[in-house]
C-alpha cells in the first residue's frame, strides 16, 4: 500500500453512503480498510443490486469479511480485529452497535487506543436522534437549503453531495485521523461523533457569517453567491446546453464585458443590487445567441472565471480534467480519482469492489487471528 495513511489499520461496518464513503477516502491514501459485511444466506433477495458489484464505487479498494454477528464465534472474530485496528468506522443509528454487543467502551476496553468513528444524520444524541432522514433533511435543518435555488421556486435538492458527503462522510474521515493522530501522542482513544446536521452547519461558516455582517438576505437568490448576481449564474446557450459564470472581482468582471463585447452603460454599476435582475435578462438574451461551444472558444481559459455545464459523459474527457487525471478506470469502471495529491506518498487504488465475504480467510490469517477462531468460523 502507498499514501500518506500506510500502516493504518481501519474496521467498517458496512452500510450505506456516508460511512463507505468515508472508508473509501481513507482507502485511498494508504489506510488497510477491512469491510464487515453481513453474511447472506443463498437466494436471499439484494436490496441494492449495485452492492458487491465493480459499479460500487464506493467500496473500493477493501477487502471483504463476511460475519454473522447474532453468532458468538463471529462476534469474537471481529472484536479480536478490533483489537488490532487503529480506527473503527460505523454509520448505523444510534443503539445498533450496542445492541450488537460492541458499544464504544466495549472495543476500548479491548482497545485503549481504538478510535471509534461514528457517523448518523441527526448525531448521538438530541431530539432527533432516533429519527430517519436524509442528506436533504439534514442540510434543510442548518439553514443552507434555504438558502438554495431561485427566488420563486422550492430549494432543490443538491443531490446528496452536501451533508452525505460534505457534511458527513468528509468530517468523519477528518474526524478520526485526527483522532488517530492524538492517540499517538495520548496512548487513548476516543469517540468521534460526525452527524451530517452538524458538518452541513459547519460548512455554512462563511454564509452565517456574512448574515450577521449584514451582507447576506435570507431572500432565496438575492445574493451575491446564490444566482442573484448576473455575472455568478448558469446560462443557457443556443444549442440548450449551459455555461458557468463567475466574475465576482471588478478586474474579472471588466474582462467578462470586454470579451463578451458589451457596451451597454446599464452594466457599468457591478454592484448595484437593484439592477441586477434587469442585467441578468440581458446576460440570459446573450448567452442564449451562441452555443456552448463558442462560448468556451472565447471565455475558457481566460479570467472570466468560466466553465462550460458538463454532464458526467462529457466531464472525464474534458482536457483539464485529462491533464489531472481526475478520473481513471478501475475493473473498466469509469471513476473520480483520489483526491487531493501528494508529493511524495501519492495515493492510489489497490483494488475494485469486493464481493461480500471475499477475502474472509485471507483476512482472518493476514491479522493474526488464532487458528482456533479461523476453523471456528468456517465451521459456523
Amino acid at each position: 500500500m502507498s499514501g500518506p495513511l500506510a500502516g493504518l489499520r481501519v474496521v467498517e461496518m458496512v452500510g450505506l453512503g456516508p460511512c463507505p464513503f468515508a472508508a473509501m477516502m481513507l482507502a485511498d491514501m494508504g489506510a488497510e480498510v477491512i469491510r464487515i459485511d453481513r453474511k447472506t444466506k443463498p437466494g436471499e433477495k439484494v436490496v441494492f443490486p449495485i452492492l458487491g458489484t465493480r459499479f460500487d464505487v464506493l467500496a473500493r479498494g477493501r477487502r471483504s469479511l463476511a460475519l454473522d454477528l447474532k453468532l458468538v464465534t463471529d462476534q469474537e472474530i471481529l472484536l479480536e480485529l478490533i483489537s488490532k485496528a487503529d480506527i473503527l468506522l460505523e454509520g448505523f443509528r444510534p443503539g445498533v452497535m450496542e445492541r450488537l454487543g460492541l458499544a464504544p467502551e466495549v472495543c476500548q476496553t479491548r482497545n485503549p487506543k481504538l478510535v471509534y468513528g461514528r457517523i448518523t444524520g441527526w448525531g448521538q444524541h438530541g431530539p432527533l436522534a432516533q429519527a430517519a432522514g436524509h442528506d436533504i433533511n439534514y442540510l434543510a435543518l442548518t439553514g443552507m437549503l434555504h438558502a438554495m435555488g431561485r427566488a420563486d421556486t422550492p430549494p432543490p435538492p443538491p443531490l446528496n453531495l452536501v451533508a452525505d458527503f460534505g457534511g458527513g462522510a468528509m468530517m468523519l474521515a477528518f474526524g478520526v485521523v485526527c483522532a488517530a493522530l492524538e492517540a499517538q501522542k495520548s496512548g487513548q482513544g476516543q469517540v468521534v461523533d460526525a452527524a451530517m446536521v452538524d458538518g452541513s452547519a459547519l460548512l455554512g461558516a462563511m454564509l452565517y457569517g456574512f448574515k450577521q455582517f449584514g451582507a447576506w438576505s435570507v431572500e432565496r437568490g438575492s445574493n451575491l453567491l446564490d444566482g442573484g448576481a448576473p455575472f455568478y449564474d448558469s446560462y443557457a446557450c443556443a444549442d440548450g446546453k449551459f455555461i458557468t459564470i463567475g466574475a465576482i472581482e471588478p478586474q474579472f468582471y471588466a474582462l467578462l464585458l470586454q470579451l463578451t463585447d458589451v457596451h451597454d452603460p446599464d452594466f457599468q454599476a457591478q454592484m448595484n443590487v437593484a439592477t441586477w435582475p434587469q442585467l441578468k435578462l440581458k446576460f440570459a438574451t446573450l448567452f442564449a445567441t451562441k452555443t456552448r461551444q463558442a462560448w468556451c472558444e472565447i471565455l475558457e481559459g481566460t479570467d472570466v472565471c468560466y466553465a462550460p455545464v458538463l454532464d458526467m459523459d462529457e466531464a472525464p474527457d474534458h482536457p483539464h480534467n485529462q491533464a489531472r487525471g481526475n478520473f481513471i478506470d478501475v475493473a473498466g469502471v469509469k471513476q473520480p480519482a483520489p483526491a487531493p495529491r501528494f508529493s511524495r506518498t501519492p495515493p492510489e487504488i489497490s483494488m475494485p469492489p469486493a464481493r461480500a465475504g471475499q477475502h474472509s480467510g485471507d483476512i482472518l490469517r493476514d491479522w493474526g487471528l488464532s487458528e482456533n477462531m479461523i476453523r471456528a468460523y468456517q465451521d459456523a
